[in-house]
């Protein structure tokens, strides 16, 4: 496996789960290091978020960090154990701070203090019940036609998941008149599903916009600390492709996805040229599902049990 390159990819917010990475925190002692900084870094106990059955992990301030934290204690676990490194990076919306600090390019107590931030200021963004997302989902899903069905209604389309998904986002009350020219356009329920999703603020729509200079505040902080040449071997949910080298565009780049379609189908499509193998690290494997729509393996560590099928065989 010498010259074998490898890319690593990491979901986000919505794959937060009772007890994710319990079985790292006991069974390495890098992992359990990594929840107990992560603790220090926030001042609160990420741990007990994490393995215990708080509803509060569900809250976009605490999915976030609680996430971030989770994949990098698993990723570090695999690094002591098993020599797991990875050439590449890609995360999906959350998860491209998590692809940042795991390729060096932003350091893990930053990328900690910046998500918890992203956090507090989406969930601002839009008053408790204004905002929401769904997934559409038919096959072969032209992306642009959704775009244009969509163009006179306060919507916008978050995420560019796969050939056969897209997501939708912005103001709750015009989703079902979002779902019903969707079906009419798409020649009925058969073909079309329209599933809405359980998050508490539209994301990377127009309704994140408001949250934009703030953010950008937050990312200047911390500019001197990024290092841009690592970013460039992690792909940007914002252009689709792999990050500049150049802190300025890095950090335009992520205050953008804020607001803009995350392009997974790219990103997806930019690591494949690159890699022969590509892993899922994190509490749940979305993501696999969506490279399989394009005909790409990608293998999922969602425990320990499963890192030690992979790696130790």
């Amino acid at each position: 496996m010498e010259n074998t390159r490898t890319a690593v990819v990491f979901p986000g917010q919505g794959t937060q789960r009772p007890g994710m990475g319990k079985d790292f925190y006991d069974n390495v002692e890098i992992s359990r290091k990594t929840f107990e900084e992560a603790s220090d870094i926030l001042g609160w106990d990420v741990g007990a978020m994490c393995f215990g059955e708080d509803e509060r992990i569900n809250l976009t301030e605490f999915a976030q960090p609680c996430i971030l934290a989770t994949e990098i204690a698993m990723l570090r676990g695999l690094q002591d154990l098993y020599g797991f490194s990875p050439d590449y990076f890609g995360g999906h919306s959350l998860g491209e701070y998590t692809a940042l600090v795991a390729a060096g390019a932003m350091r893990f107590a930053d990328a900690l203090q910046i998500v918890e931030t992203r956090g507090h200021l989406m969930q601002q963004a839009s008053p408790p019940g204004q905002g929401a997302m769904a997934a559409v989902i038919a096959r072969n899903l032209d992306i642009e036609r959704v775009r244009e069905l969509l163009s006179d209604l306060p919507l916008d389309v978050a995420n560019i998941n796969s050939t056969d998904q897209v997501v939708i986002s912005g103001q709750a009350d015009s989703m079902e008149s979002a779902r019903a020219l969707l079906e009419q356009a798409m020649g009925g329920n058969e073909n079309l599903r329209f599933i809405p999703l359980n998050v508490s603020a539209p994301f990377h729509s127009r309704f994140m916009n408001a949250i934009k200079d703030k953010f950008r505040e937050v990312l200047n902080a911390i500019a001197a600390h990024l290092n841009s040449k690592n970013a460039a071997r992690v792909t940007s949910n914002y252009t689709g492709l792999f990050h500049s080298a150049m802190t300025a565009s890095v950090i335009e780049a992520l205050v953008a996805q804020l607001s803009g379609s995350v392009k997974w189908r790219d990103n997806m499509q930019v690591l494949a040229e690159k890699s022969q193998r590509i892993y899922e690290i994190g509490p749940n494997r979305p993501l696999k599902n969506f490279f399989r729509s394009l005909d790409i393996n990608c293998r999922s560590i969602t425990s320990f049990s499963a890192a030690q099928r992979e790696f130790a065989a």
